[in-house]
């Protein structure tokens, strides 16, 4: 497979960058067949010398240590040709004709509750393509954010454009917050329980002493007035009633009726 260049600079977390320059002097279909060619190329197998399979571009090129094959980089050079909006109309449509060669494929795996809600990508027959103009790296530089990865949303430095954001390590991180919040909520209930089960019991009014006479409790607030009429706090409605209709004694007659007797 023929590259236009090849960079190595492993100190900046690119082991292997492979490039294109795109001069736009040919069709944006021809400038997409590429891909397909580079795909091809990535998946070629061979052997070592133990007898173990090995793709090809690894007996080339050093491990990229991401998922997918080793990236490429489309240099687009549109010098006085191109204007801006043809240059972007030519991006839009090489990343529409090779999308199925830099997106990989949707796997689904288990969301919250064990539901088929979550899932990631898989980018292992994938190849990572970045778009960046030769104007764009002529004023920032390589290292600054004028790299376009196809599937991403901005301009990104090399290194965020080359991560796979959404790949099965973004899923682990997911399912580990997942299970942190489930053990959390499970810890608060377990507290709310417990504090349930540990809480003193209320503590029980106190009633007044219950009626002298019938020994019933208490229901009515005391009151003045004749003893055997208007409550007492000491005599029931019935109690009084009785006290009431008693016969008078003696002593009753000469000195008169003592309150609550």
């Amino acid at each position: 497979m023929q590259t236009d260049a090849v960079l190595h600079a492993p100190e900046a977390g690119v082991p292997v960058l492979l490039f294109e320059v795109d001069n736009c002097t040919e069709s944006a279909d021809v400038l997409a067949g590429k891909f397909d060619r580079y795909r091809r190329f990535f998946r070629q197998k061979s052997k070592d010398h133990q007898g173990r399979e090995l793709p090809v571009w690894r007996t080339l090129y050093p491990p990229t240590f991401r998922e997918g094959y080793p990236p490429v980089a489309v240099v687009f050079n549109p010098g006085i040709r191109t204007g801006e909006q043809a240059l972007k109309n030519r991006m839009n449509r090489v990343l529409d004709l090779t999308r199925e060669l830099w997106s990989g494929s949707w796997e689904r795996l288990g969301g919250p509750g064990g539901k088929l809600a979550d899932g990631y990508r898989n980018y292992r027959d994938a190849i990572p393509l970045l778009f960046t103009t030769l104007p764009y790296l002529q004023d920032e530089g390589p290292l600054g954010p004028v790299w376009w990865r196809c599937g991403h949303r901005e301009w990104q430095t090399l290194t965020d454009a080359l991560a796979n954001g959404d790949d099965i390590g973004a899923w682990h991180r997911r399912d580990e917050e997942r299970r942190r919040q489930r053990e959390a909520a499970r810890e608060e209930a377990e507290h709310h329980r417990t504090a349930w089960e540990n809480k003193p019991p209320d503590p029980q009014p106190v009633l007044p002493a219950p009626y002298e006479r019938c020994g019933q409790p208490v229901t009515e607030p005391p009151g003045a007035g004749d003893a055997f009429t208007a409550p007492d706090g000491r005599h029931c409605p019935s109690c009084r009633t009785d006290l009431r209709q008693q016969p008078m004694t003696l002593r009753q007659a000469l000195f008169g009726k003592r309150p609550g007797t």
